[in-house]
């Protein structure tokens, strides 16, 4: 998902480090909400930082949790708005004078997904050094499904499987 912005981040002029310590780790999650999670954080980076900011995003396998951290040396948040920005239409700053345009949705979708998948988000900010976004997600597996022909198949690659099919048609537009 990062990589997959790297050219975006660097056309803003912005730096982009990738760091993990996980090269390869299952967790039963929703990928695609996963990646709106990310996709979410990584915008709001470019947002709220100027060009030659940093943007980094580090990956650790703690055994039980998989943490991601979504880090910035941006404007980061005034002190006490921490709590506000994962409120649903909450902004930390609501001036028109403000730098970044949203909706305050964002974040609390982000942490509303972050959630769903018994998660949690925190954040970590010094106003005028940037922010940090950590998620924390459990490592599980749902048990492995058969087939008709009894083999195992996941429930997320049945999936796959049908939004394939389902979506053939419209794939090369």
């Amino acid at each position: 998902i990062t990589f997959s912005v790297k050219e975006y981040i660097d056309n803003k002029k912005r730096r982009l480090i990738f760091n993990s310590s996980v090269s390869e780790k299952i967790i039963s999650c929703d990928s695609f909400n996963i990646e709106r999670i990310i996709l979410n954080l990584l915008s709001n980076a470019v947002k709220f930082t100027e060009e030659g900011d940093t943007i980094s995003v580090t990956i650790q396998d703690k055994e039980d949790n998989i943490i991601i951290s979504v880090k910035d040396t941006g404007i980061g948040i005034k002190e006490g708005k921490e709590k506000i920005i994962f409120e649903q239409f909450g902004q930390a700053d609501k001036s028109f004078t403000r730098g970044s345009e949203g909706s305050g949705i964002g974040l609390a979708l982000v942490k509303m997904l972050v959630e769903m998948h018994n998660g949690n988000i925190k954040i970590e900010s010094i106003y005028g050094q940037g922010s940090e976004f950590i998620i924390q997600l459990p490592v599980k597996l749902l048990p492995p499904i058969f087939d008709s022909q009894d083999n195992f198949i996941d429930k997320a690659q049945k999936l796959i499987d049908r939004i394939d099919i389902e979506f053939s048609d419209i794939y090369n537009l």
